[in-house]
């Protein structure tokens, strides 16, 4: 991804074109999806339960129960904090992207789990505009063992410790493996932007960007005596 905003006239940064074909397969993981993956070969950041440098990650905690509306989300170690709103699937088989207009706010794929819950919960943003950054621009710069902040309409707050971090080529992107789960027993966290380079000409980036995370903390209304580590 490029260090600087682009203000040429080649159009959105991040068009109608790329957004086809992440939400696309987004879509088509919901249709499909049978089971979990870990993911193996695609997604890159270190061993489960151990970063690179041999620090071990914290142990997941047991999903939440129920399901909420995730309302905000902060990334502080690449200083996001943005409203979520809920999207959902076109009549052309893509869920909806967040609008330009609101190119600072993320967007959750309703179709899927909630934050917290079971599964894994996806978080789409645009990753710049035609003049600026948009919400998601530095999502490639998040490094495994970073905090993910979820709050939840129940009043929850949901926290995800980071994993993995990939950039996926478009020709080598599969649904099954980048969106499901890595252990369907825990509750995941995806957040999705695209990445790689800009084709001008086509109005579309290469690559994805893709963060996988966890449940590790959890606070407000729905903190429960006895939670414990799955």
């Amino acid at each position: 991804m490029d260090t600087e905003p682009r203000t040429s006239g080649g159009g959105r940064l991040f068009t109608a074109v790329a957004w086809v074909m992440v939400l696309v397969a987004l879509w088509a993981w919901g249709v499909r999806l049978t089971g979990g993956s870990d993911g193996s070969g695609v997604l890159a950041g270190g061993t489960r339960g151990q970063l690179s440098d041999g620090r071990l990650l914290p142990p997941p905690l047991e999903p939440l129960t129920g399901s909420a509306v995730p309302t905000t989300v902060e990334i502080a170690s690449i200083g996001v904090s943005a409203d979520v709103i809920p999207r959902g699937v076109e009549s052309g088989g893509g869920v909806e992207p967040p609008p330009f207009e609101a190119a600072d706010i993320a967007g959750w794929y309703e179709g899927g789990p909630s934050p917290g819950a079971a599964g894994a919960a996806v978080l789409v943003g645009h990753v710049d505009t035609e003049t600026a950054p948009a919400v998601f621009y530095g999502l490639s710069a998040v490094s495994p063992g970073s905090e993910v902040s979820v709050e939840r309409s129940d009043g929850t707050t949901a926290t995800f410790t980071v994993e993995r971090v990939a950039v996926v080529e478009r020709e080598e992107f599969d649904a099954e493996t980048v969106y499901g789960a890595h252990d369907p027993r825990r509750a995941e966290l995806r957040l999705i932007t695209c990445g790689g380079t800009f084709d001008r000409e086509r109005g579309t980036y290469s690559a994805n960007v893709v963060v996988s995370a966890y449940l590790t903390g959890t606070g407000g209304a729905g903190e429960r005596s006895g939670y414990r580590a799955v």
